[in-house]
């Protein structure tokens, strides 16, 4: 991460989890075993922006606890107090991040240095000429379906905005998918050239109906939208005949919440305008940086099975 750090007055939420004045600190030598990140973004998708970033504390013993974090390439340690009850883990907003910077990370005080997972945002930004993001332990390849490719994104983009907005599924279109990727480290400008546009990751409601009157057109390339692991469905003769979402039937009645960039959901690239849908969420980052978090999270990322969407 470049620059320096310069922390939101609100950064340190320690009166939303502070203890009674009466119950002590637990001492444990490493009271958190798992940090994980959250990207919310505060202000629009044009530069500069803010983002904040939220931890979910994992594997604490009972009791409230004294943390001490910061942010990856700064000095200042900060203090948070876990939830008197806590059932092991919570939630915290951790940092709020100026435009310019590309990546954050959370380092937390504890003997074993526990570090959180690294979320990137690439719309302001662009990171070192050498940096690199995971890797793949073989080829990631598009099909006219939308393939390995398309699902490993979709996959991405519902991992960056799920613990926000609730989001059940997410779905691109390899309309605008430029490049493979080709198995070991993953460089930036394969980050860029798989995802040249760079579109920001929001979030939808749409019942379970319209849903299907949209994937049942492909575009004129015979192009399909790809979904994200939690959702399958089978087009036959122009309609959509099945439907599950994380393995269940879809009712027409049901109202799911999909992450989707506005683009897809306006009816352009060749595919339907989703009708009667709702915006529920716009925080969610840019889809090149969703992309990077989840390969260097997930590495070595192996190839999706290409199986989600049947045609018959």
């Amino acid at each position: 991460m470049s620059g320096a750090f310069v922390p939101s007055a609100q950064a340190a939420p320690l009166r939303s989890f502070s203890g009674t004045a009466s119950a002590p600190l637990a001492s444990a030598d490493n009271p958190v075993r798992k940090l994980t990140l959250s990207f919310e973004r505060t202000t629009a998708t044009k530069c500069p922006v803010t983002f904040d970033v939220y931890g979910t504390f994992e594997g604490l013993p009972p009791g409230p606890q004294l943390i001490q974090y910061r942010v990856v390439g700064t000095e200042q340690w900060k203090n948070l107090k876990s939830p008197t009850r806590h059932h092991g883990s919570f939630t915290a907003l951790l940092a709020t991040v100026p435009s310019g910077h590309t990546s954050v990370q959370i380092e937390l005080r504890q003997p074993d240095g526990l570090m959180s997972d690294t979320l990137y945002y690439f719309k302001c930004g662009m990171p070192g000429a050498d940096e690199t993001f995971g890797e793949t332990s073989e080829p990631i390849v598009r099909t006219p379906s939308g393939g390995p490719l398309a699902e490993l994104v979709a996959d991405a983009n519902l991992a960056a905005v799920q613990a926000r907005s609730g989001a059940e599924a997410a779905l691109v279109s390899r309309y605008g998918f430029h490049q493979d990727l080709d198995a070991g480290p993953v460089t930036y400008e394969e980050v860029f050239v798989t995802l040249p546009a760079g579109f920001a990751v929001d979030v939808w409601e749409v019942t379970g109906a319209a849903l299907k009157s949209v994937l049942a057109y492909p575009n004129a390339q015979g192009w399909v939208l790809t979904p994200s692991s939690s959702l399958r469905y089978t087009l036959e003769g122009g309609a959509v005949t099945e439907m599950t979402l994380n393995g269940v039937p879809v009712a027409d009645d049901q109202v799911i919440r999909v992450a989707a960039n506005y683009v897809l959901v306006g009816g352009y690239e060749g595919f339907p305008r989703w009708p009667g849908v709702t915006s529920v969420y716009h925080g969610g980052p840019d889809d090149r940086g969703a992309l990077a978090t989840y390969l260097v999270k997930n590495s070595p990322v192996s190839a999706p099975a290409g199986d989600r969407v049947t045609i018959r």
